[in-house]
């Protein structure tokens, strides 16, 4: 309902100014823009400067690692002799000894903590909550909100959306006429986080009390008491818990939550975290006729994630992933960007989600200065070395160079491209170079699950595992962008050949994937 799945629906979103054949020309006029044309050289100095910030981490270890060696290939006489040595020059040994424990000591105190995903769990829905095609618009026809000229649009986009006939609305939209209202926005709340949450918990065997940390988010739906304070009050979660809920923060603020969930457990020793990422869909159908705010009803479904991280050493051998990096791009400064996903009321008074024209462009800013602030942390040297020639030749000697755009390939294994829409799906499979089974999750949830806003990325992590594909070692890179404007990045390395859960949102469908989808 918000920007992250405007931006991704943004094949559409011109729509507003042009009527019903508005929506056939939208694809050709929309597009990200070509990340080859510039790179903002301060981005690329933000990343080198996350990098030089672990200098004395990457510095360490080696010169222990060599120590060691060294050390494991003496005899006994050499043991002998250095003692020997060392009687004689005792400000030496002190000098040695006082730099060895405090760089230990300075090792031990400033590195982060391991964070582990141990496990996580996709909502899925009961069948009685798919909407197909036909029945879609036979509804929004029946409901009587929509003008002839609202619903042919509504049909084009439906057809160019990505989206299968399997998605899920939630109950209160299968009646007819809808009924929207505050105890079906809850009800369909808890179905989400709850449903989650107890296959989560019955999959890793974790007690809820044993939660430290919850954070949940949901950007259009928030109640009083929280969505957390649900959560606690089902779960009898401790009285301490250290629990967060993020609101109006679009569809990147899964990340955002695993990055907050992060920075507590640096503080939080030997506990576990709960992310729960969801959107909530009852009360923020749109029911006018103004064509920029009809796109998220068209391509919003049911959905949400619950994900269980841990900074306990002894979960290490159990955990799926342990999280590498996380790289947040927030545009809010700009007043376009700020603006090109709204919630407004339209002329007649009904409350939706604005999408700009601009907001391709945007999402593109977003995504470039994302990916080149991620670069020199994920990057061979090779590629670096290749990007930074060509950024000075540019710079110095030749403006019209084009940048050289790194093989992102050689850094990730799976790509996790939040399925919001077909378009930036489409334009980063061509930006990045990337081949059709790096987007293949992304696009496969789009059409069997549709846009679940921040939790998208999850679904495509286990369509991934549903395949079999992810192998020890293997690096994830999970890609989500929302209003505000705001493009959010995770980085995950798989600790082990991953299956999927019990209970997977793909475990009866993974077979009939990938498919054919309609252009």
């Amino acid at each position: 309902m918000d920007g992250g799945a405007g931006g991704a629906a943004s094949q559409e979103t011109t729509a507003a100014s042009g009527g019903a054949t508005v929506g056939v020309r939208i694809h050709h006029t929309r597009r990200l823009p070509d990340f080859l044309q510039s790179v903002n050289l301060k981005y690329v100095k933000l990343g080198y400067h996350y990098l030089i910030s672990n200098l004395l981490t990457l510095c360490l270890v080696p010169l222990m690692v060599i120590i060691i060696v060294e050390a494991s290939q003496m005899n006994p006489n050499d043991v002998r002799q250095l003692w020997l040595h060392l009687q004689y020059n005792l400000v030496s040994v002190i000098i040695c000894s006082a730099f060895l424990v405090f760089g230990s000591t300075v090792y031990i105190m400033t590195r982060p903590r391991p964070v582990y995903l141990v496990d996580y769990s996709c909502y899925r829905p009961p069948d009685s909550l798919k909407a197909p095609y036909d029945r879609f618009m036979k509804h929004s026809r029946l409901q009587g909100d929509f003008d002839e000229s609202s619903l042919e649009f509504q049909r084009k986009i439906l057809e160019r959306s990505g989206l299968g006939d399997e998605t899920y609305v939630p109950e209160a939209m299968h009646f007819i006429p809808p009924r929207p209202s505050m105890q079906a926005a809850r009800e369909e709340a808890e179905q989400v986080m709850f449903g989650a949450l107890d296959n989560l918990f019955a999959n890793t065997n974790v007690k809820p009390k044993e939660i430290g940390v919850l954070v949940v988010n949901c950007s259009l739906f928030n109640p009083t008491p929280s969505l957390s304070a649900m959560i606690v009050n089902k779960y009898k979660l401790r009285g301490n818990i250290r629990s967060f809920n993020l609101g109006g923060m679009g569809c990147s603020a899964g990340v955002i939550a695993v990055d907050l969930a992060k920075d507590m457990l640096q503080v939080h020793r030997n506990t576990y975290a709960v992310v729960v990422s969801m959107e909530n869909i009852t009360q923020n159908w749109y029911f006018g006729n103004k064509k920029s705010m009809l796109i998220p009803n068209c391509l919003f479904r049911v959905g949400g994630a619950a994900i269980l991280l841990s900074n306990k050493a002894g979960d290490r051998r159990r955990a799926k992933y342990k999280l590498v990096h996380v790289v947040r791009t927030h545009k809010g400064a700009d007043d376009k960007a700020f603006r090109c996903v709204y919630q407004e009321q339209d002329d007649a008074g009904k409350t939706g989600v604005s999408l700009s024209k601009d907001l391709m462009a945007i999402a593109g800013g977003a995504l470039k200065t994302n990916i080149t602030t991620l670069g020199p942390l994920v990057l061979p040297i090779s590629e670096q070395l290749l990007f930074f020639a060509t950024l000075v030749i540019k710079k110095l000697f030749n403006k019209n160079v084009k940048p050289y755009i790194p093989d992102f390939k050689l850094a990730f294994d799976h790509f996790c491209i939040h399925a919001g829409g077909r378009a930036v799906i489409d334009e980063l499979e061509k930006n990045l170079q990337l081949l059709p089974v790096h987007v293949e999750a992304s696009r496969m949830t789009l059409h069997r699950f549709g846009n679940t806003s921040s939790s998208s990325i999850w679904y495509e992590l286990a369509y991934i595992e549903a395949k079999g594909r992810m192998r020890r070692g293997h690096k994830v890179w999970q890609i989500a962008f929302g209003s505000g404007f705001k493009c959010n990045s995770a980085v995950w390395e798989a600790l082990r050949n991953v299956k999927p859960s019990r209970n997977a949102p793909w475990h009866d469908c993974i077979d009939r994937y990938p498919v054919k989808v309609v252009s």
